[in-house]
């Protein structure tokens, strides 16, 4: 039987896995999860993306499953209520930048009817297909990236760095960077065309 050649950074934890298989790098228009997106790769610097999978399903609870309207309505309470959640990572900075963000994807929309179609344009709308052949090919920030965060910062988003937003870019497709002898380096490669 032909074994499964995947990306190594998935490793053999059941949960990489799975995330590696069938979400990494599949292009996603939904604005809600594109915020989910944007709050975990947040609340994932300095830390590793395991840990924010583990923590996933309490994100979805504890941030009412990532609805940017309810979200940019926290109060201080509801904040000090996260902030004593265990299921997330508990960090004022970060949860803090979840209901800032919020306002601004909120703003966002209004100014061009849809957050995915603000955030696709810094990629042509469509997904750039790298062709990497190994792990250290693969940068932790591009020129798309790195004005992304320039754009998102100017907009008042918080924890939108040109690292952060390239990693936001390779998890909701807007970059293809599964290396090219991974099995879904060709999958997601086809689904662009």
């Amino acid at each position: 039987m032909k074994e499964t050649v995947r990306c190594a950074w998935a490793g053999d934890d059941p949960l990489m896995i799975a995330y590696h298989d069938k979400e990494w790098g599949v292009p996603i228009h939904e604005d809600q999860r594109l915020f989910e997106f944007l709050v975990l790769e947040g609340a994932q610097a300095g830390l590793s993306w395991s840990t924010i999978l583990k923590k996933r399903a309490a994100y979805r609870a504890a941030f009412d499953s990532f609805d940017a309207a309810t979200v940019a309505n926290y109060n201080a309470q509801h904040i000090g209520r996260l902030l004593q959640d265990p299921g997330i990572v508990r960090n004022v900075l970060k949860v803090n930048s979840a209901v800032t963000n919020a306002r601004a994807v909120l703003a966002v929309q209004e100014e061009f009817g849809s957050f995915s179609d603000y955030l696709w344009r810094f990629v042509g709308n469509r997904t750039i297909q790298n062709r990497r052949r190994r792990m250290r090919d693969i940068p932790t920030k591009t020129p798309e990236a790195e004005a992304m965060s320039k754009d998102l910062l100017r907009r008042g988003f918080k924890f939108v760095g040109p690292t952060i937003c390239y990693a936001f870019m390779q998890a909701v497709g807007m970059v293809n960077d599964h290396l090219t002898h991974c099995f879904r380096f060709r999958q997601l490669g086809e689904v662009a065309r």
